[in-house]
């Protein structure tokens, strides 16, 4: 069954754990030149043209922390991992970035307010996708936006949020449904390193 809220399917999983082989994935680490160069382009896409504050939840080893940086933007990471949280400020040691041990669902930000928030593969770990998303949403100066890559994986047993039911999430908490763009991810190879074949997408909602 797809999650769609209620549980936390994410839970059972040692991310602490995953920290030391997370970056072997080759949309992890972005290792290749061609991986690291289409998720650079994307973002190029996705985010504002200007320097912006940007929020990175569930930010991991801080791969897409790090193309962010580059391309001007104000980074602030978060993620319940502390090993991940080691690994991203040693991978934008030196860069306008600042890395805190948190819950993405929650991030421990206090009264600050972003231009941009970014989650790649997060929500589909979090208990009640709905209210995260609330929440995120509260968290955006306005005319701020929401940078979202999620999908849905496995065949048998079949883990994520499906784009029908983000837009479906995301879809009340706009003022203008025309600022929400969805972007189909799962037939650009270079992306993931491989071709694959389940759902994979990105979701741009402006506030």
């Amino acid at each position: 069954m797809v999650s769609d809220g209620g549980t936390n399917p994410g839970a059972g999983v040692d991310w602490d754990a995953e920290s030391a082989t997370f970056d072997d994935e080759p949309d992890h680490g972005l290792s290749a030149p061609e991986v690291r160069g289409a998720w650079a382009a994307r973002l190029r896409d996705w985010l504002p043209e200007r320097p912006a504050d940007l929020l990175d939840v569930g930010c991991g080893t801080g791969s897409l922390s790090l193309l962010a940086s580059e391309q001007g933007h104000r980074v602030t990471g978060i993620d319940l991992a502390p090993r991940m949280i080691g690994r991203a400020r040693a991978k934008l040691a030196g860069r306008d970035a600042a890395f805190l041990v948190g819950d993405a669902a929650a991030p421990p930000v206090g009264e600050r307010r972003f231009d941009v928030l970014l989650g790649r593969h997060v929500l589909w770990t979090l208990p009640d996708p709905g209210r995260v998303l609330r929440h995120w949403a509260g968290l955006l100066r306005p005319g701020g936006r929401l940078v979202l890559v999620e999908g849905v994986w496995g065949t048998l047993s079949p883990v994520g949020i499906s784009a029908e039911r983000m837009v479906s999430l995301l879809r009340p908490l706009l003022s203008d449904p025309a600022g929400l763009l969805v972007e189909p991810l799962s037939a650009d190879a270079r992306l993931w390193g491989r071709d694959v074949e389940d759902e994979r997408y990105a979701v741009v909602a402006r506030f």
